[in-house]
């Protein structure tokens, strides 16, 4: 089954985590199976978060491009390498197939075979010589076993249509022979007392009783067949392994994680018309052909806490974009088809979530009920933030009954956690929670960093500067931000691209500013810092 992935914006903090969590049980209560992932590493908050209610953390979503094991390929039964060549011609025949996958026993792909491999090995082989297993030749003769003494038939094949006198006077027969005969006994009793590999008596003739026990004693294999001598003579061939007629070298395969762009080229240009898809362990999976990669079966996701490109997962254009639930300004996610998009005007993804679980009537559990109101109190700094408004109380109160704690003790647990910048480097600290907007056609990175001890950035703030100057130039931005939001003082220190001094000093409208100025009451990046940005940029422009 095809699961819907729900994740939220690159840096993953509490709220869109928490949030993408929450989403996904919501959906399967509903019976629309999804799965919560994030883009990257969790922060120490949100890892105190799913440690406290006992969740485990999702696994990491690279990327939401178009891969080979989102497509619809044949799913196509693979053949045993050790069965016979016919009972693989009987397989494709019956399945209609051109191409058949061959696997060893423990399922990784060996080689393939097509039915023009199965018509030239007619044509080429060495009729005189045959190396299979006795049941392949039981199976392609329609046979019978009288005796069974070897699971592997290694001989030459012998038609005796000569009498039993000339037989034994140019001693065609030996212990390595195969021999092919009907109701000839004479000639039957000579190959059991020399003692031949196999006898396969044809026409389904009986073999009286002391000729079996003579076979007995000298171990010679006995199988008998409807087949008229003829037919058995000129199919038997066909009983030896498909692996010694299958192509298992410079075999054109794919890995079911590949990208369709990545293979495209290469399916496209070349003379194959089936292709090997393999697992990541190998093992053989389907077959995929040109047909296939007209269009493909997209990714199906549910963005929460985000609608920008930038801020979302890598191949987001090549996903189909089922849902998004945010409270961010509107950005650029552009869908081909009309979605469920609801974004309100409140402090928390986490409110908007519980708004759907109360529409849809589903209980919310204890454990999904405190990352619910984690992701609440996070982003709205304990109800500190602007952004704060009455349906995140209202939550929160709701909440707080499934969950039944101290709001103010777990939310200070929960922020000395999250604020604890031990052991991080510079460059982990700026991007922990940092975004890339592209703001009136310019790009501008704001990271906001939470802390309860400021000298913890002070004490290293050239440090901080210079980083600031230097990805300004290396990656392309007009301007970076970071925000130092001091939660018990309600404050945020603001560091920033040294060059556009003059440009910070509009946006926070200081008229002295200086790196690492302290801006009171400013703690919220997207109802204060943002909004505060644009209008700065767009008089710039005029």
């Amino acid at each position: 089954m095809k699961h819907n992935l729900i994740f939220g914006h690159k840096t993953p903090d509490t709220d869109s985590v928490c949030a993408a969590i929450a989403l996904s049980e919501l959906k399967n209560e509903l019976n629309e199976a999804s799965v919560p992932y994030i883009l990257g590493n969790i922060n120490k908050e949100t890892e105190f978060v799913l440690k406290y209610f006992n969740v485990e953390i999702p696994k990491i979503l690279n990327n939401v491009k178009i891969q080979i094991k989102d497509l619809d390929y044949d799913r196509v039964k693979p053949f045993n390498k050790n069965q016979s060549v016919h009972f693989a011609y009987f397989n494709m025949n019956e399945n209609k197939l051109r191409t058949l996958p061959i696997v060893d026993d423990e399922g990784f792909l060996a080689g393939i075979v097509t039915m023009k491999d199965i018509a030239m090995s007619l044509i080429n082989t060495d009729q005189q010589y045959l190396f299979t297993s006795y049941d392949n030749i039981i199976e392609t003769l329609i046979g019978k076993s009288l005796l069974k003494f070897d699971e592997i038939i290694d001989g030459e094949i012998t038609v005796a249509s000569f009498e039993e006198t000339t037989l034994r006077r140019s001693a065609i027969l030996n212990k390595n022979s195969i021999v092919i005969v009907g109701d000839r006994y004479d000639v039957i009793k000579y190959a059991v007392e020399i003692g031949v590999k196999l006898i396969i008596v044809t026409g389904d003739m009986e073999v009286s009783p002391d000729l079996i026990e003579q076979a007995e004693i000298n171990k010679v294999n006995i199988i008998r067949t409807p087949y008229h001598t003829y037919y058995t003579a000129k199919n038997i061939s066909l009983s030896k392994y498909v692996k010694d007629i299958m192509k298992d070298k410079d075999i054109m395969m794919f890995s079911d994680d590949d990208y369709l762009n990545d293979c495209k080229e290469d399916i496209e240009q070349s003379k194959h018309s089936k292709f090997p898809i393999i697992s990541s362990d190998k093992k053989y999976v389907g077959l995929l052909s040109r047909n296939h990669l007209i269009n493909p079966q997209r990714k199906k996701v549910i963005l929460v806490d985000h609608n920008e490109m930038n801020q979302s997962a890598d191949g987001l254009d090549e996903a189909e974009i089922l849902e998004v639930i945010d409270h961010h300004k509107i950005g650029d996610i552009r869908t081909s088809i009309p979605i469920i998009f609801r974004n309100i005007p409140v402090g928390s993804s986490n409110t908007i979530i519980y708004h759907l679980y109360k529409e849809n009537n589903v209980r919310i559990k204890k454990e999904t009920a405190g990352l619910m109101l984690s992701g609440i109190i996070s982003d709205t700094l304990l109800f500190k933030s602007p952004t704060t408004t009455e349906k995140d109380l209202v939550a929160v109160d709701e909440l707080l009954k499934i969950v039944d704690l101290d709001l103010h003790k777990y939310a200070m647990e929960m922020f000395k956690a999250g604020t604890s910048l031990e052991g991080y480097t510079i460059e982990e600290i700026l991007f922990q929670d940092f975004k890339k907007f592209n703001l009136v056609y310019k790009n501008v990175g704001i990271s906001q960093v939470f802390t309860l001890d400021i000298n913890q950035i002070m004490n290293r703030k050239s440090e901080f500067i210079k980083l600031i100057d230097d990805i300004t130039l290396d990656k392309d931005y007009f301007l970076i931000i970071m925000a130092v939001t001091d939660i018990v003082n309600e404050g945020s220190y603001i560091f920033y691209t040294s060059s556009k001094e003059r440009l910070v000093k509009g946006i926070f409208e200081e008229e002295n500013v200086y790196q690492g100025i302290y801006v009171d009451k400013c703690v919220s990046r997207k109802k204060q810092i943002v909004p505060r940005v644009i209008n700065a940029l767009k008089l710039i422009r005029q």
